[in-house]
């Protein structure tokens, strides 16, 4: 039994990792159906699909570990936030809902957990593409079709930023860009620009296929908190506007988060800041 106590941060990315699995039946069951979606209060959609996958995650959550609060993202949309510790669970069962609704197959389902304002381990699944991210203290990438386990250590292939070259690749929110978001990658100069949907961005950066993905519309911490994992596990950093790493427990704040930037390589986002990029 693993300790969500404990310090073996690999050992629970592992068993997030199975939970977010779990999870991948009922969310593509619902995909193949075409379910109806309808708008939240604060007009983002949510499916049968959100609703299925965030009780298999919470439920398993609560029964191996009843001492961590969990904060999930319906749940907290119906007005169950509960009052968080040092560590507790955050949950997106599935992040990149307009993905979903699009049929582009760009969305996944997340779960992470989080110590003293940081995302300590963290897993990201995208069924329709059968791939998984997570990460403790190292970060992995798994196939991982639709109702399997996760596979053994001896098939996860260990990610790790790149090094970053001259001229950037960089990631954009398919559904979410807007003028800052230009400005900012306009300032950068990439070579490439690539968009795409949820936490794969994260995803993509971490394993050394692009440099830079900046975020600055609205998102919440369960939006980022296992991809913030996956990427800092592999070396790179999610980095708020003023440089300080993205921070998680914002209560006050109703878990929203501010502007950030993920980077590949730390050391271009110093360079950035101080206007040397």
């Amino acid at each position: 039994m693993v300790d969500f106590n404990g310090d073996d941060r690999d050992a629970i990315a592992a068993i997030l990792a199975d939970i977010a699995l779990e999870a991948g039946p009922a969310v593509m069951e619902e995909y193949a159906c075409a379910g109806q979606s309808r708008a939240k209060a604060d007009g983002s959609p949510v499916t049968l699909a959100d609703h299925r996958a965030e009780a298999i995650i919470v439920e398993r959550l609560a029964a191996l570990a009843p001492g961590i609060a969990i904060v999930a993202e319906e749940a907290a949309a119906a007005g169950a936030t509960p009052i968080v510790g040092r560590r507790f669970f955050l949950v997106d069962p599935l992040d990149g809902t307009r993905e979903f609704i699009a049929r582009n197959g760009e969305f996944t389902i997340n779960v992470a957990l989080v110590e003293d304002g940081r995302p300590i381990a963290g897993a990201v699944y995208a069924p329709a593409v059968a791939k998984i991210w997570f990460a403790g203290r190292s970060a992995f990438m798994a196939r991982a079709e639709t109702g399997a386990r996760l596979a053994g250590a001896g098939d996860w292939r260990r990610l790790r930023t790149r090094p970053a070259p001259e001229r950037l690749t960089a990631l954009a929110s398919r559904s979410h860009c807007d003028p800052d978001t230009e400005s900012f990658l306009a300032r950068l100069g990439v070579a490439e620009r690539v968009s795409a949907g949820s936490s794969i961005k994260f995803c993509v950066v971490a394993e050394g296929q692009a440099d830079v993905y900046p975020r600055f519309a609205p998102t919440m911490e369960w939006d980022t908190a296992a991809g913030d994992a996956v990427l800092r596990a592999a070396g790179g950093a999610v980095l708020q506007l003023d440089g300080a790493p993205l921070v998680y427990g914002k209560a006050a704040q109703s878990f929203r988060n501010g502007g950030f930037v993920c980077w590949g390589d730390p050391r271009r986002a110093e360079a950035s800041q101080t206007g040397k990029s």
